[in-house]
């Protein structure tokens, strides 16, 4: 194996001659002599390459891989056009940075602002950033970007995923602004008690439409009550339901946020993904990480720059909007590549089969002797029974299916399903056969 090292033996001992030392370990003669490695780790010998593929497939066989797939809560199993690896396959767009030198990378901010049109596009915002590094980062950059010297109140929908809140929470802290939760009311936010928390001190709105169990939320009148007293509407959304749904623009949101995962990018484990993030022109001077875009050369031909810079580093610390210093370059190319591959006609369908199949395995859950959550949902929906969820999941991994997601754990009731258009009729039939012979028991 070759060294990743670029200098000689020699090179390195003038360097270290250069400083005053003698050798690399007076490099880091600071650090206590009882946490450095003394060689005797019982480590074993090193691999060859062979070796090592073949060690590495033998534990990729553990995994299971299920032949149907029923679980979202953040993370969407979708069909990826084989252009969308093709692109990025090419070499030269191989990174995850945003250049530096704009004049000698045009390419690679051209795929940037590519980007940036098609979320703002599907957003029907004004303008987007060059993406942050997922959906929740995305959520909390979104409350904080809302905060004020006399705002520093942040309502937030307990509806949202879990995860989401948690970042949010964490950035609260770190920002010092309130966070105050709305309560939810039949499986949506409750607009009640929101009119009742709401003050001239709160900063913004935050929900997730649709919701974490998957319940559309009331966008519009939330939008007003926000609205109502000057604060700030921002929208967490599934850009794939944006192919039916209306955008958050005409819900009338001051920002939309959101994980771009769905949007051409596999499920990887739970990563990489990256967090798309669009706001309103009056907001475009918040929004952190860097905006792409488009302008002419002094011959008239079309060339791309680093626009906007809201970071610490370009700016005084004190005026920065964030501490994001890069962004999700080649997720937003697939996220890019992915939306021009399937168009606004092919995003809809796709929008359409994911809603149409879940409500249609709603139906036949229900007729399977589950007891489906009312309300309008997208393509998520909650189902609840009398027989734990772990003895109706584990029925069905024995067959292959990943069931939905235990929302109270193995021993609760609830399950959180999910369609995609990737979940065929014979798909759901068969998972709706397992589920009514466990009931039936």
């Amino acid at each position: 194996m070759g060294s990743f090292v670029p200098n000689t033996a020699a090179q390195q001992q003038e360097m270290l001659r250069e400083i005053g030392m003698q050798k690399i370990e007076d490099l880091f003669a600071a650090i206590p002599g009882d946490v450095k490695y003394d060689g005797l780790l019982p480590l074993p010998e090193g691999l060859s390459e062979m070796e090592a593929l073949r060690q590495m497939e033998q534990m990729a066989a553990e995994n299971i891989v299920f032949r149907s797939v029923f679980r979202g809560a953040g993370a969407y199993r979708h069909y990826i056009p084989a252009m969308v690896c093709s692109v990025l396959s090419n070499e030269t767009l191989q990174t995850a940075y945003t250049p530096y030198q704009a004049e000698i990378s045009q390419g690679v901010l051209q795929s940037i602002f590519e980007y940036q049109t098609g979320i703002a596009e599907l957003t029907g915002m004004d303008v987007s950033n060059a993406s942050v590094y997922d959906g929740a980062t995305a959520a909390a950059e979104a409350v904080a970007m809302c905060r004020e010297r006399k705002r520093n109140k942040a309502l937030v929908s307990s509806c949202i995923q879990p995860s989401v809140l948690d970042t949010i929470r964490t950035y609260c802290f770190g920002n010092e602004m309130e966070l105050v939760l709305i309560p939810e009311k039949d499986g949506i936010t409750d607009t009640a008690a929101l009119q009742e928390l709401i003050d001239d001190q709160t900063a913004c709105v935050y929900i997730q439409h649709p919701n974490y169990t998957g319940r559309l939320e009331e966008a519009a009148a939330i939008g007003e009550i926000a609205h109502s007293v000057k604060a700030k509407f921002v929208m967490g959304v599934n850009p794939i339901s944006l192919g039916v749904l209306k955008t958050p623009a005409e819900y009338g949101a001051d920002a939309a946020v959101g994980e771009g995962q769905p949007l051409g990018l596999p499920m990887a484990f739970g990563g990489p993904y990256l967090g798309f993030m669009a706001a309103t022109d009056a907001m475009k001077r918040k929004l952190p990480g860097r905006i792409v875009g488009q302008t002419v050369d002094t011959e008239g031909r079309t060339g791309y720059v680093l626009t906007l810079q809201a970071r610490e580093q370009h700016i005084r610390r004190e005026k920065a909007s964030s501490n994001i210093c890069s962004n999700q370059a080649l997720c937003a190319l697939a996220v890019g590549v992915y939306l021009a591959a399937m168009g606004p006609e092919g995003l809809k369908n796709v929008a359409s089969q994911c809603a149409s199949k879940a409500h249609y395995m709603a139906a036949e859950l229900a007729k399977a002797g589950l007891a489906v959550s009312e309300g309008e949902f997208f393509h998520e929906f909650v189902t609840c029974s009398d027989v734990p969820a772990g003895k109706i999941l584990d029925a069905l991994e024995a067959k292959g299916i990943l069931g939905g997601l235990p929302l109270d754990g193995p021993e609760g009731k609830r399950i959180l399903w999910c369609c995609t258009e990737m979940n065929g009729k014979a798909d759901i039939d068969e998972a709706a056969a397992v589920v009514k012979e466990v009931l039936s028991c």
